[in-house]
């Protein structure tokens, strides 16, 4: 179901990961940000936007992981963009023999059989430094960043003050580090660009979890900065994503977390080991 959250976007919520498809309403359709996860929720979207008369007129992936890049066909065959970065790794892993084996492997055993590969990361890349998604619609400004994932980008529906943090701000998920040199560093310079529109935002929709209004914004990138500096320091998070306090069902972030906690050990074992 379609859930207005400002005038001119709706988001469509996916049951597994709590994944958020943002609908933006243009002049002569809409633009269909992350649309997930499977075949039935896909087809779910595509028909709620017959009934309002809404053709998809284009698409973007805010990040190159496989529940942000995917894509049906009763969406349309449109441009389905993302930044320059996002695409080109999109591009190369399209490219490598067996790649849709290796896609579907980890895909959540719950809708592996449900979620279509088909149409999986067929990204066109924004020129480098882009700041507007070219469409027919209200301005959606592009804000790339490092944080996460290769090609990262939230997005700002200005004259709404929709916010669309991708893998970011969420309620559920802690921040998760993409595998790079300084992997808390980059994802502190992505919390810093959002916090820098925190005073333009009135809608905040995360990639997963609940939307959140504009008093909750710098809360959560509060909440995900002390999170990344009691990562990096080695110290236990005070965090409510974590712990024996999490909703049923979600205690599996705990893993999440002691897997980047084990790996930031390790790195801080071999700099020691170096230096």
């Amino acid at each position: 179901m379609l859930t207005p959250v400002a005038d001119g976007v709706l988001v469509h919520r996916s049951e597994l990961l709590r994944n958020n498809t943002v609908v933006v309403q243009g002049e002569a359709g809409v633009l269909v940000v992350d649309p997930g996860l499977t075949t039935g929720e896909m087809g779910c979207l595509a028909e709620d936007l017959r009934q309002l008369g809404q053709p998809v007129v284009a698409g973007f992936a805010t990040h190159p992981d496989w529940d942000h890049a995917l894509w049906h066909a009763e969406l349309g065959q449109v441009p389905r963009y993302g930044t320059a970065r996002c695409s080109a790794y999109l591009r190369e892993l399209r490219s490598e023999e067996g790649w849709e084996t290796r896609v579907a492997e980890g895909l959540p055993p719950e809708i592996a059989d449900e979620t279509p590969l088909e149409g999986f990361g067929l990204i066109v890349g924004l020129p480098a430094g882009a700041e507007l998604i070219p469409w027919n619609g209200p301005e959606v400004r592009v804000i790339e960043h490092p944080a996460h994932a290769p090609g990262h980008a939230a997005l700002l529906v200005e004259d709404r003050g929709v916010l669309v943090a991708g893998d970011m701000l969420s309620d559920v998920f802690v921040p998760m580090l993409d595998d790079t040199e300084h992997p808390v560093e980059d994802y502190l310079t992505g919390l810093r660009l959002l916090e820098k529109v925190a005073d333009d935002v009135e809608v905040l929709v995360p990639g997963h979890g609940s939307v959140a209004l504009a008093d909750q914004v710098r809360v959560r990138i509060d909440q995900d900065r002390e999170y990344l500096h009691a990562l990096r320091d080695g110290r236990a998070p005070d965090d409510p994503r974590l712990g024996s306090s999490v909703e049923p069902g979600w205690e599996w972030v705990n893993d999440i977390h002691e897997g980047q906690a084990a790996r930031m050990a390790r790195r801080s074992e071999q700099n020691g080991a170096d230096g």
